[in-house]
């Protein structure tokens, strides 16, 4: 096995397989191991039997869920953003052709005890029972402000500088009330804390014209798309694009030791006994524990329920937010839905997740308040992972490891992570201006 690799990926999780595709297209020599005999990593997909298995160490399902090969129960439930990062590098890989896309059904957000649909244009603001009739105008001008808002065009900033006026600066302008930047600020801008009020408006004014644009792209309920059979489907789609370009795979390779020479610096990687040369290594934090810091807790709950989450128009797939602030938390709590139309479970169930960073030793009662939105389910488990992230320095010892996933049900933060890696390693940026409509048509006849 005395191959010399460009780059060696340790872990298929889905940004370790995005980035392997990513870097054998740019032309990169590379090897791509796991330690576990499937794709997916953390960020895998389980039938009914593997569910059963790992978090009540048996196999005896309950008949009338139907059959195990019918579900397929994502561990790190996100949808993706129809015009988000995600999507323009499906698009840029043209990964989409290994894919089938759904538009989500809806977007939810809780305020005051009840579940509303999110308000992201002018139009629906004016109608939204979220608001009273003077907050619904003031909450019209504001979003007429921000869909007009070209950053090229000095005629709509309206005298505002957003590289210098803060988020709140902004919003004050306009006089919203905490209610109304809650869910504008957590639902639509998909902020996963308040510290964006204090900083330039220009991130949260993009992030609020990404979630109408998406909106928009389909005309659905909501500004998410999500693969037919579910997220373990995205891993392999990298994995063959990795392959297509030359790329090597090798499952069920126990150990995976990194190499370093005497400089510290990766040299290789072994696994039974041989020894694969590289120039880099690109891994999970699981396979270099000693360089990196636990941040944080994710908890989770995972309920197979037989009907919709309540108050959400019966929707098939559906994202609440619970604003931290709803909740007196330091961090939002997320709702993620999907079904059988989705192909995700057996015909007649749905699959919730209630998603949040724990902030306390006790994460049932944490999510608590979004599993009492779900109604009655039939099966619930429990789990918690930890965060981690990189305290190394990819230039002086070649390792270059991605961050864990965080509770929040979209994807753009895990892309913002393999995009920063990317640059990393090869020094450049991607270019991610495509051609959205490459993918609309590809979701457009997933939808027929």
């Amino acid at each position: 096995m005395d191959e010399q690799y460009d780059i060696i990926v340790l872990g298929t999780g889905l940004k370790e397989c995005i980035l392997s595709g990513l870097l054998s297209v740019h032309g990169l020599k590379v090897l791509h191991m796991d330690r576990n005999d499937y794709y997916g990593g953390e960020s895998t997909s389980l039938n009914l039997t593997q569910l059963w298995k790992r978090f009540k160490g048996n196999d005896t399902i309950a008949e009338h869920l139907g059959s195990s090969k019918e579900y397929n129960v994502d561990m790190i439930p996100k949808f993706m953003m129809a015009n988000g990062a995600l999507v323009r590098v499906l698009i840029h890989t043209n990964v989409t052709k290994y894919l089938n896309f759904k538009a989500v059904d809806g977007s939810f957000v809780y305020n005051k005890g009840k579940i509303y649909k999110v308000p992201a244009t002018d139009v629906e603001a004016l109608k939204s029972p979220l608001m009273g009739l003077f907050e619904k105008r003031r909450a019209r001008k504001f979003f007429i402000y921000v869909q007009d808002y070209e950053e090229s065009d000095p005629k709509s900033h309206e005298g505002l500088d957003l590289n210098k006026v803060t988020a709140r600066e902004l919003i004050m302008k306009y006089g919203l009330e905490d209610d109304t930047i809650d869910f504008i600020g957590h639902a639509l801008a998909l902020h996963i804390d308040d510290s964006y009020l204090d900083e330039p408006a220009m991130e949260f004014v993009q992030k609020m014209k990404l979630y109408a644009d998406s909106l928009a792209r389909f005309q659905g309920g909501s500004p998410y798309i999500y693969p037919v059979y579910g997220l373990g489907e995205l891993p392999q789609a990298f994995a063959r694009l990795s392959a297509v370009y030359g790329g090597t795979y090798m499952l069920n390779k126990p150990e995976c030791k990194v190499e370093f020479d005497s400089d510290g610096k990766a040299i290789g990687v072994t696994s039974e006994g041989e020894t694969a040369k590289c120039n880099k290594v690109v891994c999970d934090p699981s396979y270099l524990p000693d360089k990196v810091v636990k941040v944080g807790k994710v908890a989770r709950a995972v309920c197979i329920m037989s009907h919709p989450i309540p108050n959400t128009m019966d929707s098939h797939s559906a994202q609440v937010i619970l604003p931290q602030k709803q909740l007196g938390r330091k961090s939002d709590v997320y709702l993620f839905c999907c079904s059988y139309a989705h192909n995700v479970a057996a015909k007649g169930k749905y699959i919730a997740f209630v998603s949040t960073e724990a902030e306390t030793e006790n994460p049932e009662l944490e999510l608590k308040p979004g599993v009492d939105l779900l109604g009655p389910v039939d099966e619930i488990f429990y789990y918690t992972y930890d965060r981690f992230k990189p305290t190394n320095d990819p230039q002086l010892d070649n390792c270059f490891i991605s961050t864990s996933y965080d509770a929040t049900t979209h994807f753009e933060s895990t892309v913002k992570d393999v995009l920063a890696l990317y640059s990393k390693i090869t020094g450049k940026e991607l270019d991610l201006s495509v051609d959205l409509s490459a993918a609309s048509a590809a979701a457009a006849a997933a939808e027929e």
